[in-house]
Parts: C-alpha cells; structure tokens; sequence
C-alpha cells in the first residue's frame, strides 16, 4: 500500500514541485498551506509522514511540529532555509525527524523521504528477554514500551531505535558514527547535529536530572555509553 504524506508549505510552488517528485516515486500526497490546515487534514486522513515548512502564516511550523506531537508519532521533516542552523535544531528539539534545507534536490529529497520511512517501519531487533531495567527505566520489546518508574514515556521511532543502541550496548562506548549509521543510515554518518539534539531530547525524557545523565553518559571524545548498573 503507497505511503501518504503529507505536503505543508505556503509557498504554491513548492507544494507543486513536490507533491509532483512524490507523485512520480508512487507516494500519495495530502497538501496544506499553514499549520493549522496541516492540523486539519491530518486529523481527517491517515498520514505516513509529514514534510513541514518553518516559515508559515497562522501556525509555523515549529507550532504545527509541537501540537502534533501532543497527539502523534507520525515522522515529520521539516523544511529550513540554507543556513539557518536555529531553525534545524529547534525544530529536532520540538521532536522533528530529519530536516531538509532548501533548496534542495529532488533525488536528496526522495532518499530522506525513504531513509525516514525505513526507520519509523523497519522492524527492530530485541534479544531474547522481553524486559530490560537499568536503574528506573525499563523497557518491554514486545510492546516497544518505555517507562521511567511509574510513568509512561513517549518515545517517536528514531529516539526508540536511539534508546535500543544502548541498552543493547550495556556498558559499551558507542561513537558517533556508529550511532549515527545504526540508527538513521550510513548516508548520516557525519550528521552530527541530529545525534547531539537526539540525544538531548532523550535525556530530557529519560533522566531525573538531564544535566548529570544516568542512563546515557558522555565519553568525551570518545563517544556515548549506557554505564551497566551495580545490582
């Protein structure tokens, strides 16, 4: 069954040209011109993933990014202007995907479309044990579920597939490269700006205090690890 995503951009010209390269590779294609007709349309079609211009009247796309993930997993990229680093990491921290930077090409734009794609369905190994515990976290494989003590944690597909990295990697310093291949693709191998508010975002989730992390440690110059717990 084709995949459907969803388009969001004010400028015509931009919906054109890429809701026609989607069309071509055998995606469907929902448009919206603001985050707010964005909001609407997704709540009425069902969405595979969203391509999201920053700059927009009524509700922008850092808005948009942030209200649907009150609700929603769906994998969003967002659309920045060449250059403008902010815009990148503010919406990766608003819990983005992957971002493209305009203007772009069409065959860069069809491989983050497919990379994104592959991670968010991609099955994910998960060892023999269902459950995994490191202090107060725990993680059911089975259920692709993440609690911190009593409380639920929502986790979009690359932070889960971030998460399984190291508690697969118990006690093993992982560098970025091996990260960044591992989980969003060999083609990210040096985006190392997507790791670092990846990263970021997780530990915001995961740990008590994200400024003195448990469960994921920086090994500076080196890498990141999950240190093994002493029971």
């Amino acid at each position: 069954m084709a995949k459907r995503i969803l388009i969001v951009d004010d400028e015509p010209r931009y919906l054109r040209l890429l809701e026609a390269n989607l069309r071509t590779e055998g995606y469907e294609v929902a448009t919206a011109q603001d985050g707010m007709q964005a909001l609407e349309v997704f709540s009425t079609n069902p969405i595979d993933l969203v391509l999201l211009d920053v700059m927009m009247p009524r509700l922008d796309g850092f808005g948009a990014t942030q209200r649907l993930r009150e609700f929603t997993n769906v994998p969003i990229v967002i659309l920045t202007a060449r250059g403008e680093e902010q815009d990148r990491v503010r919406g990766l921290d608003l819990g983005a995907d992957d971002y493209l930077i305009k203007p772009f090409s069409a065959t860069e734009l069809l491989a983050r479309v497919r990379a994104v794609l592959r991670r968010a369905h991609a099955p994910v190994e998960t060892g023999q044990a269902r459950f995994f515990t490191h202090d107060n976290l725990r993680i059911d494989f089975a259920r692709a579920e993440v609690w911190k003590g009593e409380e639920p944690i929502s986790l979009s597909a690359t932070e889960y597939r971030l998460l399984l990295q190291f508690a697969h990697n118990l006690g093993k310093i992982l560098t970025s490269e091996e990260l960044l291949t591992s989980v969003w693709g060999a083609e990210y191998k040096n985006d190392k700006e997507i790791l670092w508010v990846s990263i970021a975002r997780l530990r915001q989730k995961l740990e008590i205090d994200a400024h003195s992390p448990q469960h994921i440690v920086t090994r500076s110059g080196l890498g990141y690890l999950m240190p093994p717990t002493e029971s």
